[in-house]
């Protein structure tokens, strides 16, 4: 039986990601050289809604490109270095941004801040020169940053649509899906968690009792968890003792939201996940930018839920997440305002 299974995934490697329709689309990877970048160009070549991949990096990319064209699926592969930034943008319908320096042991999200902003910044002035209407994933930490500082550079070129730009925070879903399964004993499947709020530490805010499984953990066990999914990335930085981040996973969590995108393009409706992105929600607080479940459609942000019934242990997540976010969110936009 595992031949026969493992024989049916190699040959089948578009079963990785779900499609439903034949359009194809020009997907750039920014950072492809990266810990993220490389294992997320391979997820993505093999992504069968993906007819044309762009891999660039500031080193490596054309190597990268090189060794993921060889796995056998239809699209086409191109890496281009440092000074082909431009090329690589050409006729791009999706950019995804893993570009920055990882977390080291002892690093907050915030620490990344001063080297990773500049790096968003002049990523997007190009996309916004070269492919203004590109859908835009911001994977590059810190996301509570780096989404508003790429809102801020397309709109002081005019280009900015809100529902284009995207923080990329599945990796928060994947983990609170994958912890929630292993204390219940179910398949991750079978319990999806909306996370919400923001990218980082405390502006994680897992849903829990939202989730038939997940609403029946509490106490220290609910406790344990909700700190586990809010700080999983410090449980990998230090597992790798100063070897990197949570760069797999977060590949994964890339390309799966990547996907869903993809999907939602190509016509697919009902395609709906939590994401980080322009919001009405929580405007009145300050907080221009929140995560929360949103429908993605033709021309990307379809529709953004409202958080719906929370627990008053989400009640005091929220609260405990909404200053920190809107310092990050500010952060991020005077970045750009004041360069």
């Amino acid at each position: 039986m595992f031949v026969r299974c493992a024989a049916r995934s190699l040959t089948s490697p578009a079963r990785l990601f779900s499609t439903s329709a034949a359009r194809h689309t020009k997907v750039a990877v920014l950072g492809a050289g990266g810990g993220i970048g490389q294992p997320l160009s391979l997820l993505l070549k093999t992504d069968p809604l993906v007819s044309s991949l762009s891999l660039y990096d500031i080193r490596g990319a054309p190597g990268v490109a090189a060794d993921v064209s060889h796995v056998d699926t239809p699209s086409e592969v191109r890496g281009y270095p440092a000074d082909k930034l431009d090329d690589a943008l050409d006729g791009v319908e999706v950019v995804v941004i893993p570009a920055g320096v990882p977390r080291k042991p002892g690093m907050t999200r915030d620490d990344l801040f001063n080297t990773n902003a500049s790096i968003v910044r002049d990523l997007a002035t190009s996309i916004g020169r070269v492919s203004p209407k590109a859908h835009i994933l911001a994977i590059s930490n810190p996301v509570n940053s780096t989404v508003p500082i790429v809102a801020s550079t397309l709109a002081k070129a005019g280009v900015y649509d809100p529902k284009r730009v995207f923080g990329v925070t599945t990796l928060d879903v994947v983990r609170a899906a994958r912890f929630t399964a292993s204390i219940t004993g179910v398949h991750p499947d079978a319990t999806p968690i909306t996370v919400v709020g923001g990218h980082s530490g405390a502006t994680i805010v897992p849903l829990l009792s939202q989730s038939t499984h997940g609403k029946n953990i509490k106490g220290e066990v609910h406790e344990k968890l909700v700190h586990r999914i809010q700080f999983g990335g410090d449980e990998v930085v230090k597992a790798k003792d100063g070897a990197g981040s949570a760069t797999l996973s977060m590949a994964y969590a890339g390309a799966k939201f990547a996907n869903a995108l993809l999907r939602a393009l190509n016509g697919e409706k009902g395609v709906i996940t939590p994401t980080f992105v322009e919001s009405p929600l929580f405007k009145d607080k300050g907080i221009d930018f929140f995560s929360s479940k949103v429908e993605l459609g033709a021309n990307g942000v379809e529709r953004i839920f409202p958080l719906g019934e929370v627990s008053a242990e989400e009640e005091k997540l929220l609260e405990a997440c909404f200053p920190e976010l809107k310092k990050n969110i500010e952060k991020g936009r005077a970045f750009v305002d004041n360069a």
